[in-house]
């Protein structure tokens, strides 16, 4: 999946692709090492210039093509996986900081030369540059740290500390100013990436005109928006990774086999696809928030440097691995798309600072999913608020006592609010009328919002999101009325009875029995690792109808009332010491005619469409809940170190979790276009176990001794014991990355 998410974008995509590998295929690239490290222009500037790459974002009344900043983090995330080489990013980067500034004549004039053609550097103010104010200007002194692009650049926008402020001021490196020739010097410096030129401003009293300045610059502002455009660029060194990786594991053989056969690649593959596919959706959140306000690009850019440039440089080393010692040597290209990395990383700052920024930014404020859709659902959302406004006058709903006594979760609460939503369609809006609504993805998101904005958590029904829609889709009409609103209005509890003893993520291979007898059928077996059948009503199951069938066939889906004699559920103490999980006997269960979905020998074909109705989280916010024990360790002052390291641990998880959720918005988007779903199900899956496993494990890192007691205001040691069922329960995450490595990147099967 790239950045691109209309049509339009995805047809510029293609475009700047093909442009690249006509014009500067990397092969060409290499022999010109030596003149990019000095600056010179490259061959392919002028047909870059004429189809008018570099000006996709700048307004039409100064040459450019009128896009926007999507548009232009499309065609950097294509730069970077054909590893397009000279001043392309540093000059649009410039130009991108530029167009954002007040309008006035240093502005126009500068847009008009970088339309034109003009290449630029963006010289950040760093710790050395300063600007005191003289007659009639400016007087720049000091030295910049490493700028791309510096030797190469016919413009140079310097961001100098003037006092409490930063200035911009356009400077013309051919003028070192009062006539001394050595007031300004680019000095050259060898750079990691060999396809552009670094180096380093030395100002020595270069003086500047007042009419230089740009106006409406922000120093805060730059930096959001350069860091979000090089998280555009990454995001397509990562994406050669991975194509690139697995054609060579399709090819290249090892005891006659193709290595892409082999688990350990098949996994390393699927990892470094997961990465890349997380980084593109970082950037493209981070762009979209360079309109929004000031806190949501804090959250926003810091996830996308953390998640894109922060992971790219590992990512390109494990593509090193994935080639094996061929990778290793100069002749590979890999090590120049690793160098791209280190180098927009490296540029972009620490890593580790971003995190602190990050976290520090997260306890102040959430990350906002709205995804802006001008003047479409303006209605839809008035009628969803005043459904759920009126939903509020009822009384709160209570847990039911027969269920109170091992759960008082919000998803068993029942009561007048719930029946009301129930009834309106909006806790399962995604059902077709009259139990939902209908509801496109981006009604979904607007439900999701306006629930937000009233602090109120939506009811679930859980395992009747995977339940129902198999019902409503492949039962009978009788079904879907009987149990359709009931589970919405939370009288119905279901649990879901498919794997088995020897059956775990291999359903095919379950021995459950079911036998034709008077008026319906009889069920023998044992299922395991059932969620919640102690509180269930109901549960979907997976029985055999025919034991002569190949393993896929003579498979029926039932629906069992787990009150039926017979049904013998023994809850599964975890190494928690809790039991949310049960075994459950099925000794001679009868299942009437009417309980079963479809015809026999369809429940194989019935289960692809319960394990695809996995609902994907559209929710308001970004993030994930996974963040909320990290707050209140540091709400609480609960570590036994230092707070940054608390405080850096929450930037971890939220930006990790941020784009998980910014995946699940270009989904929801793509959708939208009438696109056919892309990968974004399984890489989520993947990624939020991680994400689990990973934040559990920083959270008891951040306590200290007090980890070594239950209970308390943060129950660490829970969390981590709990960790086991994210990993295992959905199917194993090995088994989500072979189902990426085999259904999306196409590696052969073993």
């Amino acid at each position: 999946m790239s950045i691109a998410v209309t049509e339009e974008q995805q047809e510029l995509s293609s475009a700047v692709r093909g442009f690249v590998a006509r014009y500067a295929p990397v092969s060409g690239t290499r022999e010109a090492f030596d003149a990019l490290a000095v600056g010179e222009r490259p061959a392919h500037w002028p047909a870059l210039v004429a189809q008018g790459l570099h000006a996709v974002h700048l307004p039409e009344e100064h040459g450019g093509q009128g896009g926007g900043l999507a548009e232009l983090a499309v065609v950097l995330e294509e730069a970077g996986r054909g590893l397009l080489p000279g001043p392309f990013g540093p000059t649009v980067l410039t130009s991108a900081v530029v167009s954002r500034a007040s309008a006035g004549a240093t502005r126009t004039a500068l847009l008009d030369a970088l339309a034109a053609g003009a290449t630029a550097a963006l010289v950040p103010p760093g710790d050395g540059l300063t600007a005191v104010a003289s007659d009639g200007g400016w007087t720049l002194t000091g030295r910049s740290g490493p700028v791309l692009g510096l030797l190469a650049a016919d413009v140079l926008v310097v961001g100098a500390v003037a006092g409490d402020r930063t200035v911009w001021l356009r400077v013309d490196p051919s003028d070192s100013g009062g006539g001394a020739a050595d007031r300004l010097r680019r000095v050259a410096e060898e750079g990691v990436d060999l396809t552009r030129d670094i180096g380093r401003l030395d100002l020595d009293g270069v003086a500047v005109p007042a009419d230089a300045e740009l106006d409406g610059v922000d120093a805060d502002a730059v930096r959001y928006l350069i860091t979000a455009l090089r998280a555009a660029e990454v995001a397509g060194v990562m994406a050669w990774c991975v194509r690139s990786t697995v054609e060579y594991a399709m090819v290249r053989e090892q005891f006659g086999r193709p290595i892409g056969s082999f688990q350990a690649v098949k996994h390393k593959a699927a990892r470094l696809f997961v990465a890349a596919e997380l980084a593109a959706a970082a950037a493209w959140d981070a762009v979209r928030s360079l309109d929004a306000d000031v806190d949501q690009q804090r959250l926003a850019v810091g996830g996308a440097a953390v998640v894109a440039l922060g992971r790219a440089v590992d990512a390109a080393c494990e593509a090193v691995t994935l080639f094996g010692g061929i990778g290793y040597t100069w002749e590979h290209d890999v090590h120049l798309y690793w160098r791209r990395a280190m180098s927009l990383a490296a540029v972009s700052g620490p890593t580790g600072s971003w995190l602190v920024q990050l976290g520090e930014a997260a306890l102040d404020s959430r990350r906002s999913s709205s995804v802006v859709v001008a003047g479409v659902e303006t209605e839809f959302r008035a009628r969803v608020g005043a459904i759920i406004d009126a939903a509020l006058t009822h009384p709160e709903d209570t847990v039911p006592e027969a269920r109170r006594h091992s759960a008082d979760s919000p998803v068993y609460r029942t009561g007048p609010r719930r029946t009301h939503l129930a009834d309106a369609g909006l806790i399962a809006p995604h059902w077709p009328a009259p139990w939902g609504l209908d509801a496109t993805p981006v009604q979904q998101l607007v439900i999701a919002e306006e629930f937000a904005r009233r602090g109120i958590t939506p009811p679930s029904i859980v395992i009747g999101d995977w339940a129902m829609p198999t019902i409503l889709a492949h039962g009978t009409p009788e079904q879907a009325e009987r149990f359709a609103r009931p589970t919405l209005r939370g009288e119905i509890v279901w649990c879901q009875l498919f794997s088995e003893p020897g059956a775990g993520s291999d359903l095919a291979g379950l021995s459950t029995k079911a036998v034709k007898v008077d008026g319906g059928w009889r069920l023998d077996g044992q299922k395991v690792w059932n969620s919640g059948a102690h509180q269930a009503d109901w549960g979907i199951c997976l029985a055999r109808t025919d034991p002569d069938a190949p393993k896929h066939k003579g498979i029926s889906y039932f629906l069992v009332d787990m009150s039926s004699p017979g049904v013998d559920v023994r809850p599964l103490r975890q190494a928690t010491g809790a039991a949310e999980f049960n075994e459950v006997f099925l000794n001679g269960v009868f299942v009437p005619d009417d309980c079963l979905v479809g015809a026999p020998g369809e429940g194989w074909r019935l289960t692809i469409t319960t394990l695809g109705n996995e609902r994907t989280a559209i929710s308001a916010t970004m993030g994930s809940v996974d963040e909320d024990p990290i707050r209140d360790v540091i709400a609480k002052n609960l570590y036994g170190g230092a707070r940054s390291d608390a405080v850096r641990a929450l930037g971890q998880v939220h930006a990790y979790g941020s784009a998980v959720a910014a995946l699940n918005i270009r989904e929801t988007l793509r959708r939208l276009a009438g696109q056919q779903p892309g990968a974004g199900a399984s890489v989520a899956k993947v990624a939020s176990a991680q994400l689990h496993r990973d934040a559990a494990e920083l959270t008891f890192a951040l306590i200290g001794p007090e980890a070594a007691v239950r209970g308390g205001a943060v129950d660490v040691a829970r969390r981590e014991l709990g960790t086991p069922a994210q990993l295992i329960g959905g199917g194993t995450v090995e088994i989500q990355l072979n189902v990426i490595a085999e259904r999306v990147l196409r590696l052969p099967r073993g």
